[in-house]
């Protein structure tokens, strides 16, 4: 394909989703839905973050490609990403894991997640592929990675990371050259290498990979045919080009979108339990890390036709009210007190019951007088009248996931098995 005078790259490339992990480190929160598929922010969803920023930077082209419990993926994608018209010249396939080359073959690594699908990426007539993870929380300008990946010549462009040194050990570096070419990469090395003229840091790799589509398409094809390989992009094709083609790397910060209250870059891996916490309950911050209000790079998602938030009650122990925290549509605080919390869409929390530092998940209820600290409920529980969780460590561990940081993970199998053992 002959790029356009005048046209951005982006229209020219297309974005290869994968979103097929469970994420098992984010423990029962991935027993019913992938990783990508999990709440975040309040009413989106991790995908959405990866998605928002392809079509905000020009991107219309989109395929994902689906593996694990995918119906929740698949449902949400159909519900709140369905406004491609292909008469635009967009499109955004869904991928799952369908055994079309081989009837005993789901996809066997990221790699070959684009291998079995090199007949629809061709049907799409892109010049770039743009290869991203479905499952970090972030806002780029993929524009401007192409714009770099063009200007460089480079085989692959590779979205890093600037993080401590020592940070480093968790994740794949890459050693680059003063032209930011890539020398070498290293998967979760003890000793990671520095950043030239900056030694108490090094690049990490985000995931993010940029390639002509012919080039890669050829490469694909080797390697699918390679009995040794994995067909992983960090363990196989990477390291191949890093050897014997030229990889350029990309910092993050150069592309990052900020609005003028966010300090400095914002990228997580919210693949953790404690991470996943974390990254929520710091949304309720005077001025949060992560600028969810900024209208210029919005993070589309599906949109619930739903009512206002309502906080009734108004008397001495029993007000409702919310303080340092966000609460969603069709929430009703009534008679609780909620402070550094994030409520999703459809939360009942009943009088005298108090949540504090807690996230909750999509219609939880909250019966009375229950008093919820340093929490993640998940979807859809009903909270038993006076539940205490987050004051004594050892009943919390006896019915919960509670995590070494003290962070309570509660589920609805956990409370039944709770229900059960007390009669």
């Amino acid at each position: 394909m002959q790029p356009k005078p005048n046209q951005r790259l982006s229209s020219q490339a297309m974005a290869f989703v994968l979103a097929g992990g469970r994420g098992s480190r984010l423990k029962e929160l991935t027993d019913k839905r992938a990783k990508p598929a999990v709440y975040f922010g309040g009413k989106t969803r991790i995908i959405d973050f990866a998605l928002s920023n392809a079509l905000n930077s020009g991107i219309r082209k989109m395929a994902i490609a689906t593996q694990y419990k995918a119906h929740s993926l698949i449902r949400h994608m159909q519900r709140g990403w369905g406004f491609f018209r292909a008469e635009r010249n967009e499109y955004l396939d869904i991928l799952p894991a369908s055994q079309r080359v081989d009837e005993n073959k789901w996809y066997l690594g990221t790699a070959d997640a684009v291998t079995q699908n090199i007949d629809i990426v061709d049907s799409y007539n892109v010049k770039y592929v743009v290869i991203l993870a479905g499952d970090h929380v972030y806002k780029m300008d993929y524009e401007i990675m192409l714009q770099q990946h063009v200007e460089t010549g480079a085989d692959v462009t590779i979205g890093c990371l600037t993080v401590p040194r020592m940070e480093a050990v968790a994740f794949g570096v890459m050693h680059v050259d003063k032209n930011a070419r890539i020398t070498d990469f290293l998967e979760k090395p003890k000793n990671p290498p520095s950043i030239p003229g900056d030694p108490d840091n090094a690049l990490a790799s985000m995931g993010i990979y940029v390639f002509n589509w012919d080039f890669l398409r050829d490469l694909l094809i080797k390697d699918a045919e390679d009995p040794n390989s994995s067909h992983d992009f960090g363990h196989d094709i990477i390291p191949d080009i890093v050897k014997n083609g030229k990889a350029i790397a990309h910092r993050f910060s150069d592309s990052c979108v900020r609005s003028s209250l966010e300090e400095e870059p914002y990228w997580r891996d919210v693949g953790t339990v404690d991470a996943f916490w974390q990254a929520n309950i710091d949304l309720t911050d005077f001025i949060p890390k992560l600028d969810l209000y900024d209208n210029s790079w919005p993070i589309w998602t599906y949109a619930e036709i739903v009512p206002p938030a309502k906080f009734i009650h108004d008397e001495d122990g029993r007000r409702g009210s919310a303080v340092s925290s966000l609460v969603s549509g069709d929430c009703i605080v009534s008679g609780s007190e909620v402070r550094n919390s994030l409520l999703f869409t459809g939360v009942r929390s009943h009088s005298f019951s108090t949540l504090d530092n807690a996230v909750v998940l999509p219609y939880v209820t909250v019966n009375r007088k229950a008093e919820l600290k340093n929490c993640v409920i998940d979807r859809g529980v009903i909270i038993p009248e006076g539940l205490v969780v987050g004051q004594d460590p050892v009943e919390d561990a006896k019915w919960f996931r509670r995590e070494d940081s003290g962070i309570v993970l509660i589920t609805q199998d956990m409370l039944d098995r709770r229900s059960a053992a007390k009669g």
